[in-house]
């Protein structure tokens, strides 16, 4: 239902009036008796201001003086201002008009009843120009209510459509500036709420869960190893592993062998009971069952559905409804016991090393007991196999353990949040070689980049590090705290202490430091 220019701010069929008649406002007359002839005191006309006028008598138009008696008063509950929102979008599913937006607004969970009648006559206009293509800037909190019309189904012919319509206001309105990341993230949400209401193809529902869809596809590979290959294996196991995890000297002997046999010791731990579980409820706990609320953070009325549904958006995620309630089971990130993990993972690390003689050999930890029995049948597998040697080949080369160390990157990244991923740095000059060439042996493959192992190798020399330390721009703690998760695996303990910005060497590992570095004092 469109006005014309003419009409923008005097509508109804009884109303129609131009506004240049009103233009100098009223006059009101205290007292019509005139006093004039009496040589008294003179009644004067008192003239209001002209925006006060046409403010008074602005008629709103008779379409919205319907949806306002369609609100019902009594709760103010989000569930009665849901369905009152959806009553009243519904019945304006049409609606066009021609005055535009002035002002601020800023409210959470906005409805039409929110709205003064100028900013609902702006709001109208501003969504008929997005209907058109033409996304204008508009407060965000009133650019909501466009997003809320649509996911209660208003102005779309199908849930197909709304996402289309959704994504199509994501790149237009979002994409151009106007947005922010916030409404990003809770379009995201909704969509993806949304798509599983209306049991939409799940390809269509990932792009909108990017996280969620990583997570599940990693940890489905490790959940049912059995269906897997060793690579696909392997590079679940590196996105969850140490970021140097890949350089273990196991893997860089031989590829081949050294992914076979990280994957088979994954299978082991699923085939066999550790503690009474197996590996992967170790890792990764049981899937957790909980109620789940679709679009409770968004105004949306949940219409009187009860039917049964079954919705897998994953092997390891799945939605439920019964009798109108909803319910998801997950592994939760929250529930992944990395410690166990990555004690796994070094223990079959440290295993593997004696077992094949690569490398150095890494220090036992307590810690570690419990992989034994694991390690143990692993080896009896290999013996066998190598014996028997009649199973086909891996044929995994380098270029492809470059690959998979890309691709656990990329997963290892998406599983991430902001503030965990970090910048590399670039290595200074005076960093890289702080030594004189002769006055060390050469270092063994150790996992520090130049600009850590050189700053270690001038503590180890008793230099001063306070100018190295400002030219990579690190903290003293920051670094201390870097060397000693590196060097873990190789010393398997704290190496480095820092105390008010000084740093110190433990001096129980100074021989293995120097040997890891090749530092050698008396050269």
């Amino acid at each position: 239902m469109g006005l014309s220019e003419q009409d923008a701010y005097v509508s109804g069929d009884d109303h129609k009036k131009d506004d240049r008649d009103e233009a100098h406002g009223y006059t009101v007359v205290l007292d019509p008796i005139s006093s004039a002839g009496r040589g008294g005191y003179r009644d004067s006309a008192l003239p209001f201001s002209k925006g006060w006028s046409e403010n008074y008598h602005e008629r709103l138009p008779e379409r919205l003086r319907q949806m306002k008696y369609l609100y019902e008063y009594g709760s103010n509950s989000p569930a009665s201002r849901a369905e009152n929102f959806y009553r009243q979008a519904v019945f304006m599913e049409d609606y066009e008009d021609v005055v535009p937006w002035e002002g601020r607004f800023l409210c959470y969970f906005p409805t039409y009843h929110d709205l003064t009648t100028r900013q609902l006559r702006g709001y109208f206009t501003w969504r008929s120009r997005v209907r058109r293509g033409d996304y204008q800037e508009i407060p965000i909190s009133a650019a909501y209510l466009y997003i809320y019309e649509l996911l209660n189904g208003v102005g779309a012919s199908s849930p197909e459509d709304v996402l289309d319509k959704l994504s199509d206001f994501e790149a237009g309105y979002i994409d151009s500036g106007i947005g922010d990341y916030n409404m990003r993230r809770n379009l995201h949400q909704w969509m993806f709420e949304y798509a599983i209401l209306h049991d939409l193809p799940t390809e269509r529902i990932r792009q909108f869960a990017e996280r969620e869809a990583a997570w599940d596809d990693t940890v489905s590979v490790l959940q049912k190893p059995l269906d897997h290959t060793d690579e696909e294996i392997f590079t679940a196991l590196l996105s969850f592993a140490r970021k140097d995890a890949s350089r273990s000297p196991v893997i860089s002997q031989d590829p081949d062998r050294g992914i076979h046999l990280f994957s088979e010791a994954w299978r082991l731990g699923n085939s066999i009971e550790i503690g009474g579980r197996d590996l992967f409820s170790l890792c990764f706990g049981l899937p957790l069952t909980r109620r789940w609320y679709p679009l409770s953070t968004a105004v949306y009325y949940a219409r009187d559905d009860r039917r049964d549904r079954d919705f897998a958006f994953s092997p390891c995620r799945s939605y439920v409804c019964r009798d109108g309630a909803w319910q998801v089971s997950s592994f939760e990130k929250q529930f992944f016991d990395r410690k166990r993990f990555q004690s796994f993972w070094r223990g079959v690390d440290a295993g593997l090393r004696r077992y094949l003689g690569t490398g150095r050999y890494l220090k036992e930890a307590p810690s570690e007991e419990w992989v034994e029995p694991l390690l143990e049948a692993l080896i009896e597998a290999d013996k066998r196999e190598r014996m028997e040697a009649s199973r086909p080949r891996i044929n995994i080369d380098l270029g492809g353990l470059d690959r998979i160390r890309r691709d656990a990157i990329i997963t290892r990244d998406s599983l991430l949040t902001d503030e965990e991923i970090s910048e590399p740095l670039e290595v200074p000059e005076e960093i890289a070689a702080p030594l004189e060439p002769d006055s060390y042996e050469a270092a063994q493959d150790i996992p520090l980049d130049d600009v850590h192992a050189g700053i270690l190798r001038a503590l180890l020399m008793g230099q001063d590090v306070t100018v190295l330390l400002g030219s990579a721009h690190i903290m003293p703690s920051i670094f201390a705290d870097e060397v000693n998760e590196a060097l873990y695996d190789e010393i398997g303990d704290t190496v480095l202490i820092c105390e008010d910005d000084r740093l110190s060497l433990i001096e129980d590992y100074l021989e293995d430091l120097e040997k890891l570095l090749g530092v050698d004092h008396d050269g």
